[in-house]
């Protein structure tokens, strides 16, 4: 048998202007009911209201716009009409001159069902939300941000409350399962799966569209060769640094440009709180506890920016670690903060190359060599030294190994009265400061001002510590 059923709103215009249509419809027995949104009173001229203020109907029916006419056959839907036009509704009913009095069409008004915040909302409440985090539960006079703060699961900087809406918005960023496994987190190897993700990407104010940054992050962070156990343990001031690079920083509006390191972007700020947020909290690494740094450095709160993909002069550190070109990837790197290069007279390559190697020489101490790996951050101003004189990156590293190769006499502890300094085997040996591969180069910067720096990597980075890791972003 078939029926007709409508869906409106008494806050919708073209709702009240069709009520004359619903009525006729009614008295003329091919009406079942009117599914009110917001006023099981109206409309006033229909005997039959079903109240769908808990917009169950609407929900389950898909409805994105009111009134929606709809004719059902037993349960099965076979066909609707959306806002007001008398010919489709017409055609719907099978009544020829139907709102002959009524213009020809009239738009009408966004379901409430749709409203902002409601989709998580319904899910949740008519389909469930399939979370499966342990919940808290909060006293009525208890504040939810100081109780945040009272659990320790806060960097020391308020959070977002992660309720379930917020979750189920977050994790529609990924089309990955909530439940799949992610890997297990240091130092406690706790079992980490796309939900509990999603959990500390809400309360670090991640937005859903950066999900898959954030989980390629994640996995590259719990690999053997990035040694997040050894970068959490360690006295020295290290903490994952991001570096992302591919169409997907443009994507989500990450900054390459001015500030790059700094403050004030959303994805940079967030994506990079979000990943030490899922170390505090699902791995327990927390400040003197396991996180033995006895200075630290602000990138423990976050460190994660874009690399500058403008041209395609030099490639991308992507690129260089086998990324193919024009795929997104994230690169983690155990780096202990920046180091400024102040270079404003250099106007040749080789001139800016000596400044780079001379700074570069300071990494960890001027006595130390083959230890800790490093990122040269090139400003747009200085790329354009090379790229006037058409120095690709080759060239500039190859430069810069040739020159970071010190006499080993000059590097034993205790020479020009520094204590500090390696065995006396290296003595009579040219030594490298860094190891094959060691030295990174990235662009990102402002386009005014010739400031460069380094990103100092942990000293026991390499064989023996943690190793840069890329991942692609899928």
């Amino acid at each position: 048998m078939q029926k007709l059923v409508a869906v409106v709103k008494r806050s919708c215009q073209t709702c009240q202007l069709v009520t004359p249509v619903l009525s006729r419809l009614e008295k003329e027995g091919l009406l079942t009911t009117v599914y009110s949104q917001d006023d099981p009173s109206f409309p006033e001229d229909v005997t039959t209201i079903t109240d769908d203020r808990d917009l169950k109907m609407s929900w389950q029916s898909k409805i994105e716009i009111v009134p929606t006419l709809i004719r059902l056959d037993g349960e099965s839907e076979k066909g609707r009409a959306i806002g007001w036009n008398r010919s489709e509704w017409a055609e719907l009913s099978g009544v020829c001159d139907l709102g002959a009095d009524l213009p020809a069409s009239r738009p009408g008004c966004g379901s409430m069902s749709i409203d902002p915040g409601m989709e998580e909302r319904l899910t949740i409440r008519f389909d469930g939300d399939g979370l499966e985090s342990r919940r808290i539960d909060l006293g009525i006079d208890e504040d939810e941000f100081e109780a945040m703060f009272e659990r320790g699961w806060s960097d020391g900087l308020p959070l977002v409350p992660p309720t379930p809406e917020r979750v189920t918005r977050m994790l529609a960023g990924t089309s990955r399962l909530a439940h799949e496994m992610i890997g297990k987190v240091p130092p406690d190897l706790v079992e980490c799966t796309v939900e509990k993700v999603a959990v500390n990407a809400v309360m670090a104010g991640c937005k859903p569209e950066y999900m898959p940054v954030l989980l390629t992050a994640v996995e590259a962070t719990l690999t053997p060769e990035f040694c997040m156990h050894g970068v959490l343990a360690t006295t020295m001031f290290c903490a994952p640094i991001l570096i992302v690079s591919g169409p997907v920083t443009k994507s989500i509006g990450m900054n390459w440009s001015e500030n790059a390191l700094g403050q004030g972007n959303r994805a940079n700020a967030t994506i990079g709180r979000a990943l030490q947020l899922v170390i505090r909290n699902i791995g327990g690494g927390r400040p003197g506890e396991i996180d033995r740094s006895a200075l630290g450095n602000p990138g423990k709160y976050t460190f994660c920016f874009a690399e500058d993909e403008t041209d395609d002069f030099w490639p991308s550190l992507a690129q260089d670690k086998g990324i193919n070109l024009g795929k997104s990837a994230v690169t983690v790197f155990a780096g202990e903060g920046i180091q400024g290069i102040v270079d404003q007279k250099a106007r040749t390559p080789e001139a800016l190359t000596a400044s780079f190697a001379a700074s570069l020489l300071a990494v960890g101490n001027i006595k130390l060599a083959m230890g800790g790996d490093a990122i040269l951050v090139v400003c747009p101003e200085h790329v354009n030294v090379f790229r006037e004189h058409g120095w690709n990156k080759e060239r500039l590293q190859e430069e810069l190994h040739r020159r970071l190769i010190r006499p080993g006499d000059d590097l034993i502890a205790g020479v020009a009265g520094i204590d500090e300094g390696l065995p006396d085997f290296v003595k009579g040996k040219e030594i490298p400061k860094f190891k094959p591969g060691g030295l990174m180069i990235v662009r990102a910067g402002g386009q005014a001002g010739k400031f460069s720096a380094i990103l100092s990597g942990w000293g026991a980075s390499g064989n023996v510590g943690s190793s840069p890791v890329t991942r692609e972003v899928n």
